[in-house]
């Protein structure tokens, strides 16, 4: 059932008192996902799926609020907390070419041109400009940083789960 279902984001905590929760992202696209009017679904256990739709959404320092209609008491929600947010994956969002979902992306195996394994992107940063991949190297050694830019990332194949890099001069 997991592959039929995106998770959007987890529900942390509770924020005050009238029904709103504190939501740390897993989404390419908050602004789509938490629309007014949108139905989300919280996962309290396997295939136990409870459908909320959103009322209300701001952003606060790194988090998301998120208010559900018919929901607007701490005691309402509460019961929401350490619970993942999930879409059906029929709902995903479809991109531009070159662009592509972290879930993609993520366990990709990464080589140089010249066909070297460096090993496997772990996690994507944000950090501005660009995204960048964190590559777990294959064997030992710290991670490596690719940044999401054209003259380094050469191809991405996500069926394949492959990616091959041009490192930039002092990347390794």
């Amino acid at each position: 059932m997991t592959d039929k279902w995106l998770n959007v984001g987890k529900i942390v905590n509770t924020h005050g008192i009238r029904g709103e929760v504190r939501v740390i992202s897993r989404t390419d696209f908050p602004e789509e996902r938490y629309k007014k009017g949108n139905t989300l679904y919280v996962e309290k256990s396997p295939g136990d799926l409870i459908p909320v739709t959103i009322e209300a959404h701001r952003k606060h320092k790194q988090f998301d609020l998120l208010t559900f209609e018919g929901l607007h008491n701490i005691n309402d929600v509460e019961s929401f907390k350490g619970h993942l947010l999930k879409v059906p994956k029929e709902q995903q969002v479809s991109l531009e070419e070159g662009e592509f979902f972290y879930h993609d992306i993520i366990g990709c195996s990464v080589f140089t041109v010249d066909g070297e394994e460096l090993g496997k992107v772990k996690e994507i940063l944000s950090p501005g400009a660009n995204d960048v991949w964190v590559v777990k190297r294959k064997g030992f050694g710290s991670d490596v940083l690719i940044p999401y830019i054209p003259s380094v990332v050469k191809s991405v194949d996500v069926e394949a789960k492959k990616i091959s890099i041009e490192p930039l001069e002092g990347l390794f």
